[in-house]
C-alpha cells in the first residue's frame, strides 16, 4: 500500500491548487473490484458549479456526473472495466475559463483476499474488544493535536481522553497472541473532531482519516500487518446509522434529505418490537429507524441512495485499504434494514470470506433472531445479516445463571431454555458471545467479584457454541458498573509510562489476578487446538439440582463441560450422560490437569466447572 501514500499526497496537491480545498471520498479506489462501478464524491467551495470529465484512460468511463443541490458537491460515478490497469486517473473540473486537473489512483488490489486478509472471525477464534483511548499510549506525541475541538487529555476523568492510540496496541500484540487471542475488535478508529466525549469514537466526522490521537491511516495498516504476521484477525467496528454532528457533510449538506430531520429534535423510541409486531403503528416504526440516537449523532438518511453509496464504498474501502478481516455493525437495528441488506450483500460479493455481526442489543431469541438470518417464515423482513452480538446468553443465560437461585425456569435453567431456541437462527454457530462490553456493566462486578463464579463464567464462555468475545481487562478483574458508563472503560493499568501497577506482567497482577489470568489463559491456548469446541457440535442436557452439563464434540473429539451453580457440593450420575460418554473411561480438566473417572459418581465442587477432555 506504499504506492497509495505517495498517489494520495499527489491528488491532495493537486486539490490544493484551485482557490478552495477540494476533497476525493473515497479518496482512492482499486482495479479489478468484483463491483467495477465506484462513485466518487468530491467536495470544495463551488466544485459543482463547474464541468467535469476525464482524460482517456484504458477501461475507465466516466459514466454519470450528479450535481448536488449544494453546489459545494459533485458526485461521479465510474466504471473500471477488468481491463484496466493500476495508475492515476485524471479529472478534469472546469469553469468558464478556469481549469483544474486532479489525480485520482487506481491501485491494483490487495493479495490474499479470504486468506491473508477478510478471512472472517469464527467460532475458531476468540475475538478481544479494547477502547484504543484506554489500552496504551504508544506515542505521547499525538495525545493532543492542534486544531481538533477536544482539546482534553485527562486520565483523572471518565470523559476525557487519555491518549491510548495505535501504537501502544501495536506494542502490547505479543501479550495477547500469549493470552489466547486470535482477532481484536477496535472501536471505530475514525476521526471525532467533537467538542467533547470523543473517547469512545462513535461521532465520526471524518470516514477517511484515522483519528489523529490515535495514530495515522499508515499506523491503522500497520496494526493489521502486525496482526497478520501473527496469525491474529482484525474486526472494525462500523457505524452506518448515524454519525458525528460536526462531519463535514452535516455542517455542509450535500443536499435536503441528507439526514432524517424533524421540526424539533427526535429520538428514537428504541423499541425494535416496532419492526414486527403485527400491532405496530407506522409512526412507531419511524421513530424508531429514523429518530436520532443522541443530539450529537444525526440519523443518516440511508434511503438517499448518495448516503447509501458512500456507507457501503467506506465499507468496501476499509476491507481493501487495511486488510480488515471481520465487520462488526454498531446500532443495527436502528437501520434502516433494506439497506442494511443492500449493504451486507454487497460486502459479501465483494469479500465472501469476511465475517459481518450487527449490535443487537434487544431482549428475548425471537426478537434478536428477526435481525440476522433466521429460520422464521411469516415475518415482515427476512435479513441476511450472519451473526449478531448475542445479549441473550448474557441476559438470559449466564449472568441468569451465576445471579439467580435454580428454578424451573431460573437460574441455570434460563441458560439452557434460552439455549434451546437456538433452532430460530440459521446459523447460531456464529452468534457472538460475551460477557461485557464496553456499554456493559463488568461482569465480575455483576457476580459480586466472586471469583469461582467468574472461572465459571469464563469457562462458560471458552467452549460454549457461537464466537467468543472477551473485553479488555476481563483477564485481570477489572471492575465498574455503567453509572456512568465511563467506570467500565478505564484504563489497563501499565499501558502508560509510568504507570505504578502493569498488568500485562505476572509481577503486576496480584496473586487472585494470576489466578484468573492463567485460568483463561490455559482455556483459551487449549481451544485453539480443540476440534471440538472450535467447530463441534453442540449437545446440552436439562439442567438437574442446579447442575448443567454439556458436550461439544466431533469425529475426533468430545469434551464434556460441568457447571455446578450451586453454592454446595454436588453429585451426579455420569451414566445420564452415556449418549455422549459411552467408549471413554475418564476426563482431564483442562485448568487443572486433574483426572475424573467416569461411568459412575461425579463429585462436583460448589460454584465450579469441569472441562473434561475425555479419553480411554
Amino acid at each position: 500500500m506504499k504506492y497509495f501514500r505517495i498517489t494520495i499526497v499527489m491528488l491532495l496537491l493537486a486539490a490544493s491548487t484551485f482557490a478552495q480545498e477540494v476533497n476525493f471520498y473515497p479518496s482512492n479506489w482499486w482495479v479489478g473490484m468484483t463491483n467495477p462501478k465506484v462513485q466518487v464524491m468530491m467536495h470544495g467551495k463551488d466544485i459543482g458549479k463547474g464541468e467535469i470529465n476525464i482524460l482517456d484512460y484504458p477501461g475507465v468511463v466516466l459514466d454519470s456526473v450528479h450535481k448536488a443541490e449544494n453546489p459545494n458537491y459533485v458526485f461521479i460515478d465510474l466504471l473500471v472495466n477488468a481491463a484496466a490497469k493500476p495508475g492515476n486517473l485524471q479529472i478534469n473540473w472546469k469553469q468558464g475559463k478556469t481549469t483544474k486537473k486532479y489525480s485520482f489512483p487506481l491501485g491494483a488490489r490487495r493479495e490474499g483476499k479470504g486468506k491473508s486478509f477478510a478471512k472472517g472471525v469464527s467460532s475458531e477464534d476468540l475475538i478481544y474488544l479494547l477502547i484504543p483511548d484506554r489500552f496504551s499510549n504508544g506515542d505521547p506525541s499525538n495525545d493532543k493535536i492542534a486544531g481538533l475541538l477536544d482539546q482534553t487529555l485527562n486520565r483523572d476523568s471518565i470523559y476525557h481522553r487519555h491518549g491510548g492510540d495505535l501504537k501502544g496496541i501495536i506494542n502490547n500484540l505479543d501479550y495477547l497472541q500469549d493470552l489466547g487471542i486470535t482477532a481484536l475488535w477496535l472501536l471505530p478508529v475514525w476521526q471525532n473532531n467533537m467538542p467533547d466525549r470523543t473517547e469512545h469514537g462513535y461521532a465520526i466526522t471524518n470516514h477517511y482519516k484515522v483519528e489523529p490521537r490515535l495514530g495515522t491511516n499508515e499506523d491503522y495498516e500497520k496494526l493489521g500487518e502486525e496482526l497478520h504476521k501473527r496469525g491474529m484477525k482484525l474486526v472494525q467496528d462500523v457505524i452506518y446509522n448515524h454519525t458525528g454532528l460536526y462531519h463535514f457533510f452535516v455542517q455542509d449538506k450535500p443536499m435536503k434529505d441528507w439526514l432524517h430531520e424533524w421540526p424539533a429534535y427526535t429520538q428514537t423510541n428504541y423499541k425494535d418490537q416496532a419492526l414486527f409486531d403485527p400491532y405496530a403503528s407506522e409512526a412507531d416504526k419511524k421513530k424508531l429507524v429514523d429518530g436520532w440516537f443522541t443530539p450529537m449523532m444525526p440519523d443518516l438518511n440511508q434511503q438517499n441512495p448518495f448516503v447509501a453509496n458512500f456507507l457501503i464504498q467506506h465499507a468496501i474501502w476499509s476491507v481493501e485499504q487495511f486488510g480488515v478481516d471481520g465487520w462488526r455493525i454498531d446500532t443495527y437495528i436502528y437501520n434502516d434494514l433494506d439497506f442494511m441488506n443492500r449493504c451486507n450483500k454487497a460486502l459479501l460479493d465483494e469479500y465472501p470470506n469476511i465475517s459481518i455481526f450487527g449490535e443487537t442489543w434487544v431482549h428475548g431469541v425471537p426478537n434478536q433472531s428477526f435481525f440476522t438470518a433466521n429460520t422464521m417464515g411469516n415475518i415482515p423482513f427476512k435479513s441476511n445479516l450472519p451473526a449478531t452480538t448475542d445479549f441473550q446468553t448474557l441476559f438470559y443465560g449466564i449472568q441468569e445463571a451465576l445471579t439467580k437461585p435454580f428454578g424451573w425456569t431460573d437460574g441455570v435453567n434460563k441458560l439452557y431454555t434460552t439455549t434451546a431456541q437456538d433452532y430460530l437462527y440459521l446459523d447460531p454457530m456464529k452468534q457472538v458471545i460475551f460477557l461485557d462490553n464496553h456499554d456493559l456493566p463488568r461482569f465480575y462486578s455483576v457476580i459480586g467479584e466472586d471469583t469461582a463464579k467468574y472461572k465459571v463464567a469464563l469457562s462458560w464462555l471458552l467452549t460454549f457454541r457461537g464466537v467468543p468475545q472477551l473485553y479488555y481487562g476481563n483477564e485481570n478483574l477489572m471492575t465498574g458498573f455503567t453509572n456512568p458508563d465511563g467506570w467500565v472503560r478505564l484504563d489497563f493499568k501499565g499501558g502508560w509510562p509510568g504507570d505504578k501497577e502493569n498488568k500485562f506482567i505476572s509481577t503486576g497482577r496480584s496473586p487472585k489476578e494470576n489466578d484468573i489470568f492463567n485460568h483463561l489463559r490455559t482455556l483459551a491456548n487449549f481451544r485453539k487446538t480443540s476440534s471440538a469446541i472450535k467447530t463441534g457440535k453442540l449437545m446440552q442436557y436439562i439442567p438437574e439440582d442446579g447442575v448443567y452439563v454439556y458436550f461439544r464434540y466431533d469425529g475426533n473429539q468430545t469434551v464434556m463441560c460441568v457447571m455446578n451453580t450451586n453454592t454446595t457440593e454436588k453429585t451426579i450420575d455420569t451414566n445420564r450422560f452415556s449418549e455422549r460418554t459411552n467408549g471413554f473411561k475418564k476426563g482431564i480438566d483442562i485448568p487443572t490437569g486433574k483426572a475424573y473417572e467416569l461411568g459412575g459418581s461425579l463429585n462436583l465442587r460448589p460454584m465450579s466447572m469441569l472441562v473434561l477432555n475425555l479419553g480411554v
